[in-house]
């Protein structure tokens, strides 16, 4: 399915309205919690037992540059679009342990997640980056990523995914080269990416779909109450969840961690 400009600009239009509700809820205070770390999405009911992972296990071992990162991330209005601390760590250790080389990642925003990646792979490792927004890599991310010294290893490319994706598709050379996937990006898109992703993984290869537990809703009634952005992408997410746990290409995993991340390892 081909993705026209109309597609596009409504895209970008509804990521921001998703970004300014998030930030608005954020403020508005909707939704009342102790926490205050930015990229909060714990689904652990203690915000106190999610501070002493944090700082127990997360912080003392984050690296400078993400730490950095992280903090300027907090300073910008749509913050609660950042991966959180705890997932980024959580990206960097798995990358390291299936010795992820060729990696990609949809949707980056200040790209924490994406210098997670990048401190993880070897120094000839390689990041597909897509994004709508390059000025928030630009401006944000991509001062802490050079001073990293990770920035050589990031491809980045503004615009939808989905336009990339088919061009990779039809270079068969390109089919089942990837060994990472991480998606984070409009949920409305996710089967269409996995689709697509199925062909360009390699067999044992990982895909991560982030915000697959999404704030919770998944197992709230359709009546319940919810912010709108919640509620807009909700039925999406459930489709997604349904489509992943019946495909018996991948083996699946779905974690608590962050706002719920759904491993799949292409089997065939």
């Amino acid at each position: 399915m081909a993705t026209t400009a109309a597609d596009a600009t409504a895209t970008a239009t509804a990521t921001a309205t998703v970004a300014k509700e998030q930030a608005a809820a954020s403020a508005g205070g909707d939704q009342v919690t102790r926490h205050s770390e930015v990229g909060h999405k714990s689904l652990l009911r203690s915000d106190d037992l999610y501070q002493y992972i944090l700082e127990t296990t997360v912080y003392p071992r984050e690296h400078e540059c993400m730490k950095q990162l992280r903090e300027d991330t907090a300073n910008h209005p749509w913050n609660l679009m950042t991966t959180s601390a705890d997932e980024g760590q959580f990206l960097n250790l798995l990358l390291k342990l299936i010795g992820a080389k060729k990696t990609m990642e949809i949707g980056v925003y200040t790209g924490y997640s994406l210098l997670a990646t990048a401190l993880a792979i070897p120094d000839d490792g390689t990041i597909l980056a897509m994004d709508i927004n390059r000025d928030n890599y630009e401006t944000i991310g991509l001062p802490c990523i050079e001073k990293a010294g990770v920035a050589h290893k990031i491809d980045f490319r503004e615009g939808p995914a989905l336009p990339v994706l088919d061009a990779l598709l039809e270079d068969e050379a390109n089919h089942g080269t990837f060994d990472f996937v991480f998606v984070d990006a409009d949920k409305d898109n996710y089967l269409n990416y996995h689709q697509r992703l199925m062909k360009l993984v390699r067999v044992g290869g990982l895909l991560g779909y982030d915000n697959t537990l999404w704030n919770g809703s998944v197992v709230l009634p359709a009546d319940a109450p919810m912010r709108k952005y919640i509620r807009y992408y909700r039925d999406f997410v459930l489709e997604l969840n349904k489509a992943l746990a019946a495909d018996d290409r991948v083996e699946i995993c779905q974690l608590p961690v962050g706002d719920g991340i759904t491993l799949c390892r292409r089997a065939k």
